[in-house]
């Protein structure tokens, strides 16, 4: 431990336990220098040169006493007080012997540099604690150089303890503010060409055996302003194998210009890359379980590369482990949703819409409203604590919004591009913090959680029971349950993962790039389930999911509808260069793992399938006798002319209950003013489904339904039991309630 009365201390001589010296932010940067992490050398300004500031300059008195008078609830009196406190500090005389010891340490740091680049941060005694993040209320001031330039930017640090917005969160968390005092960190300057943070736990789920790293392209505070949405990747614990990548598109990003830091437009070839390597995620997810281990508590580090060297910059505790959610309602679950973006904060909300474009507008948020935002920033906190959830445009995982909503236990969905715009305030919507969905109205579908009986675990079925499935992440969790296989692999989620455009990702030859990342996602599926087999349905996106992909907007077209447009087997005939893409990956996986066979969706006639077949056969698949080519029974026409689609050569067929409803009873169940007319239930869908079941059975063609109607109602299950239908294929959440709703079907059949 260091001295309790030095002014400056070198990072090299300070120790974890020096909080109340350098504050936690400078005790962390010393410890981690101390454990051989790779930590950019500096000093910190110690309590003690803060408080001689103060003594010298007669503050604390005055500053204490405008600060317990001030009612922080009125925010007019709060901006007002706060800035009269900042202005005394900002107009204050640094006392000499501080001067002396900050120019002398510089020197130093700058070695046979006359003037080094410097990064200046505040380190308060309060601050990343495991309780409390402050998340944004510190400042940074990058690219420091010179003497003059650093005691103005230590002063301006001093300033920010006394920020409207820190004011209010000391006073929130019942923290007195003569408790609170400042340290100020002075690092050499890492020009980072990348930058991220790497949590030792998933801070959304926190789920303990994953590492999620996040990356942006140049110096990285916009990651925690929430101006870009970062790289996401999810590292497996001590395997250190890499779960899932979603790559991001950047437009701008935060670099030295000259003397100054300035936001530049990235060059068009970097803006879709990957951000960093393989190698690289590994090894910063290798440094995150060290820290954990090193600190006995899960971590948020930030980090930094410069010149293909990797820094830790700072590291604090993950500060919402346990946080109690504010749900409402039940979750729901395959309601088409509205808008997506990155899941922040988990649990689910309903409220009205409140767009806040300005600061100033924050006194228009009610309690249980939902506040929509560009992104959000320290002054959000007063009106995100009376939110039912948070929905920016912008951010990731470690944006203001994602670590404040958490820290609140506020469902929160970051990223969304477009929430802004697209919704409108005062309209009811849900969000899912959990899935980053969200949802037209209030959806209050009630999921019972049940879990199996040891009768459950050891019956045996002649139907058999399959789960639908999209996220990579999710494969291994829902491998464990008791199922027969997957039923429905959606490609939408793998497709988005990998964030191109098939067809731009053809025009600027990545096409080597999307292959191998769909392949690592179809791996991650098959080799969970092996040897239970995997139904891997092709790409359905419509034409408006289509241009949501990098580079889409230059290859689909505007449709009125796209539910019923340019999607499925057609768009295979028409583009066989962008399906041969999903064909080859396929062929890849099926080299290690032979349980996964293939879907063809929304086929409008026989004479598709046939072409479809021809390009299947063309990629070599059917030279292996164990695949099994499969289409989705979804049209009414498929129901109509199932002898002759079977007639082609089928395996089997999997009834998509949504579609075929929505086309035969002409209601989309998405629109508010027909809705009420969608029931998968009906007369006619069963008459659909006896049909297929029958014709299929007869010319020895297997057959499955994986629409929602299974998940949803026990009593349907029963009857397509009883009508003989092959398997089921539900939601994971509805895997052990329908299990026992055909086991009791069988027993009375």
């Amino acid at each position: 431990m260091s001295s309790a009365h030095e002014l400056i201390l070198p990072l090299s001589k300070i120790r974890k336990d020096d909080t109340s010296l350098v504050g936690g932010k400078g005790a962390n940067l010393g410890e981690m220098i101390s454990a051989g992490f790779p930590v950019p050398n500096g000093f910190c300004l110690t309590i003690n040169a803060y408080e001689l500031f103060l003594t010298e300059n007669k503050l604390s008195e005055k500053i204490y006493g405008i600060l317990k008078k001030l009612n922080v609830n009125d925010p007019e009196a709060l901006s007002r007080e706060a800035s009269l406190v900042q202005n005394y500090i900002k107009k204050g005389e640094i006392p000499t012997e501080i001067v002396k010891e900050a120019v002398r340490f510089y020197k130093k740091l700058s070695g046979h540099f006359k003037n080094a680049l410097v990064a200046v941060r505040t380190s308060a005694t309060a601050e990343d604690m495991p309780k409390t993040s402050f998340a944004g209320m510190g400042t940074t001031i990058l690219n420091v150089k010179g003497e003059a330039n650093l005691l103005s930017a230590i002063r301006e640090c001093w300033a920010s303890l006394f920020t409207a917005r820190s004011i209010f969160y000391r006073v929130d968390n019942k923290i007195p503010h003569e408790k609170v005092k400042i340290s100020v960190a002075v690092q050499k300057m890492i020009q980072s060409e990348v930058s991220g943070v790497a949590f030792s736990v998933d801070p959304v789920t926190n789920e303990k055996d994953k590492i999620v790293i996040e990356a942006v392209w140049g110096l990285g505070e916009l990651i925690v302003q929430g101006s870009v949405v970062p790289d996401r990747y999810v590292v497996q614990k001590d395997t250190f194998k890499i779960l899932f990548k979603e790559i991001s598109e950047q437009q701008i990003m935060l670099t030295k210009v000259g003397t100054e830091t300035k936001e530049v437009k990235i060059p068009q070839k970097l803006r879709d890359k990957q951000k960093i390597s393989d190698t690289e995620i590994i090894t910063l997810a290798k440094y995150a379980q060290k820290l954990q281990e090193h600190y006995f508590f899960p971590q948020d580090a930030e980090w930094a590369k410069e010149k293909n060297k990797l820094y830790i910059v700072q590291t604090r505790p993950v500060t919402t482990l346990g946080s109690k959610l504010k749900t409402q309602g039940s979750k729901p679950t395959g309601l088409t949703p509205i808008l997506t973006g990155a899941p922040a904060s988990p649990g689910i909300a309903t409220g009205p819409v409140k767009i806040i474009s300005h600061t100033r507008q924050l006194k228009k948020i009610q309690k249980g409203d939902i506040l929509v935002a560009k992104m959000t920033s320290p002054d959000y906190v007063p009106a995100m604590k009376k939110t039912a959830a948070v929905v920016t445009d912008e951010g990731g995982l470690t944006s203001h919004a994602a670590i404040v909503s958490r820290e609140l236990g506020v469902p929160c969905i970051v990223g969304t591009k477009t929430a802004t715009s697209q919704l409108k305030d005062g309209v009811e919507i849900t969000v899912d913090g959990e899935i980053g969905e969200i949802y037209l109205g209030k959806k209050t579908i009630k999921k019972e959680e049940f879990l199996p009986t040891q009768k459950l675990i050891h019956a045996k079925t002649a139907t058999k029971l399959y789960v639908n499935l999209g996220e990579p992440e999710k494969a291994k969790t829902v491998s464990k349950l008791l199922v027969d296989g997957v039923g429905l692999l959606r490609a939408e989620f793998i497709i988005a993962g990998i964030g191109i455009h098939p067809k731009e990702a053809i025009k600027l030859k990545k096409q080597e790039q999307f292959v191998e990342k769909l392949t690592s996602g179809l791996d991650i599926f098959a080799k969970a389930f092996y040897p239970r087999p995997v139904i891997y349905r092709t790409t359905d996106f419509k034409t408006n999911e289509y241009r949501a992909l990098a580079g889409g907007k230059y290859w689909e077209p505007i449709e009125p509808n796209p539910l019923m447009g340019f999607r499925g087997a057609l768009r295979y005939i028409a583009n066989p260069e962008v399906f041969n893409l999903e064909l080859e990956a396929i062929k890849k996986t099926r080299k290690r793992y032979e349980n996964l066979h293939l879907m063809i969706p929304y086929v409008r006639s026989p004479e598709e399938l046939k072409k479809v077949r021809k390009l299947v056969a063309s990629a070599g698949l059917f030279e292996n006798s164990g695949f099994k080519f499969w289409m989705m029974v979804e049209l009414p026409v498929n129901v109509i002319l199932i002898d002759d689609f079977i007639k082609i050569g089928l395996d089997g067929v999997s009834i998509g209950s949504n579609d075929l409803t929505m086309l035969t009873e002409g209601a989309d169940r998405d629109n508010p003013e027909v809705a009420q007319s969608f029931n998968e239930r009906s007369p006619a869908i069963l008459w659909a489904i006896k049909r297929v079941v029958k014709k299929c059975h007869a010319s020895g063609v297997t057959v499955s339904i994986c629409g929602q109607a299974p998940s949803e109602y026990p009593d349907f299950v029963q009857e397509l039991v009883k009508i003989g239908i092959s398997s089921i294929s539900v939601n994971p959440d509805a895997v052990y309630r329908i299990k026992e709703a055909i086991v009791e079907a069988e027993k009375k059949i």
